[in-house]
């Protein structure tokens, strides 16, 4: 075990070495409180501008729940349905609106982007969102619960069901979270060493 890392290895397992996509989850309920805990810890991950274009939506409703699942891929329908909280994230390419908190630094950050083709807003969204969809993972172990994040649907049909057809949010990952249940994981597949992955110039 490597000591160049400062955090501890308890910790390092929970994030890292220890936690897998869960498939499965047991009925104990996610908190508001622990979804609030989990947004205000990853809300700190950095992004390009500060831009933090993730929007999340937790689909708790029984009602809600039915609008999603009928959007999922194969068997990624099941586990929506059966999982303790489902999240849609999303990508917001209207995340410029909120440079004068956001972004300061730069009084006309909004007006300059604003000027921007969406295509060019909807490409940055993307991206940043991908990385706080990952922080997002990380926050949800943090929390001493399993994920189960899934790019296995229809993100159109999603992002009408929930948002409307002229919506600036695209959903880009549905997240289930929870405690894992029974047969919740599958074999973990091998990693690339540092030699495979890593090249020094």
């Amino acid at each position: 075990m490597s000591d160049a890392l400062v955090l501890n290895k308890d910790a390092q397992d929970l994030l890292f070495r220890g936690a897998r996509t869960a498939n499965s989850f047991t009925g104990e309920p996610v908190t508001d409180e622990q979804m609030r805990a989990i947004y205000d810890l990853v809300k700190y991950g950095p992004t390009a501008m500060n831009n933090q274009p993730l929007r999340v939506t937790v689909v708790r409703s029984a009602e809600a729940r039915e609008r999603l699942v009928k959007h999922m891929a194969g068997n990624n329908a099941p586990k929506t349905a059966t999982a303790p909280l489902a999240l849609v994230l999303s990508a917001d390419s209207s995340f410029h609106e909120h440079f004068p908190k956001t972004f300061p630094v730069v009084p006309d950050a909004r007006d300059n982007f604003s000027g921007m083709p969406v295509e060019a807003r909807a490409s940055m969204a993307l991206q940043n969102a991908f990385l706080q969809v990952a922080y997002l993972i990380m926050g949800v172990r943090a929390a001493g619960l399993a994920a189960g994040p899934m790019t296995g649907f229809d993100a159109e049909g999603v992002r009408k069901e929930f948002f409307g057809e002229d919506s600036s949010q695209t959903p880009v990952v549905v997240m289930n979270i929870g405690k894992p249940g029974p047969d919740a994981w599958f074999d973990r597949l091998p990693r690339l060493d540092y030699e495979e992955a890593v090249t020094e110039i």
